[in-house]
């Protein structure tokens, strides 16, 4: 069984067919899949998919690509929902400068907010670090004081910088870009141990290979992990199991 530890499959690109997503999901052997937040606005769909679906599991967070004007009062929803339900983890957090750095300083302190909360509920994080991998690794590493754990999600850095985040005792999430052919991921990856992984879809984004102009599903997890078999040299079920168990350490059930 594999884990797929970061899909949005509770937004409108699944609203047509999401039974069938899921079914597809576990007929290629996902057994989990690990949700998170965007804002104040998508809570309650998301609600609706982990209420109907056992596989389908929510995180707690206000996306850095969402952090505006009211991200004091976004921020305060997060909290009063994750003081009163029940999350796998605080996510998805962190800094984009990518698309619009006028809120940079904002996601900063939004970053900076969420990951306090975190560990004041014992929960582990996942990171979105979009041209931002070495400032997210700074203000990580301002926070570990040992309790701290989580993914940095979509990783695409360096041999260097996957060492920092695995020194830190966080995990690299592994998706659809480690098969596209010019990313250079994949020749990064390789360098990196498996016990530092976690797979992931980000559906309905950066679908695998052939499929990535398509939208992106769980199912397709089996793509990536093809790809590591190949780049890793490892057997199939052992990375099955390696990024499943890592799962286990970082989310609550």
């Amino acid at each position: 069984m594999i884990i797929d530890s970061h899909a949005h499959i509770y937004l409108s690109d699944f609203e047509e067919d999401l039974d069938d997503v899921i079914q597809r999901a576990k007929s290629e052997g996902v057994s989990n899949i690990y949700m998170p937040n965007i804002d104040s606005t998508t809570i309650d769909q998301m609600h609706r998919v982990e209420e109907k679906y056992s596989e389908c599991k929510s995180m707690m967070g206000l996306h850095p690509c969402y952090v505006k004007e009211n991200y004091k009062s976004e921020l305060e929803t997060v909290k009063n929902y994750v003081e009163t339900r029940k999350y796998t983890a605080v996510g998805e957090i962190g800094i984009d400068l990518y698309w619009d750095k006028t809120f940079a300083e904002e996601q900063i302190k939004a970053f900076s907010y969420q990951i306090e909360l975190a560990k004041d509920h014992g929960l582990g994080f996942v990171i979105h670090s979009r041209d931002s991998l070495d400032k997210t690794i700074e203000l990580v590493s301002s926070c570990q004081d040992g309790s701290l754990i989580g993914i940095f999600h979509c990783f695409n850095g360096t041999v260097e910088q996957g060492k920092q985040i695995i020194d830190l005792g966080f995990y690299l999430g592994i998706g659809g870009v480690v098969t596209y052919k010019n990313a250079g991921v994949d020749n990064v990856v390789s360098q990196l141990p498996l016990s530092a992984m976690v797979l992931e879809t980000d559906s309905p984004y950066l679908s695998p290979g052939p499929k990535r102009i398509k939208r992106n599903e769980p199912s397709r997890l089996s793509m990536v992990l093809d790809r590591l078999e190949m780049i890793l040299d490892e057997d199939r079920n052992e990375i099955s199991m390696a990024t499943s168990r890592n799962c286990e350490k970082i989310f609550l059930y």
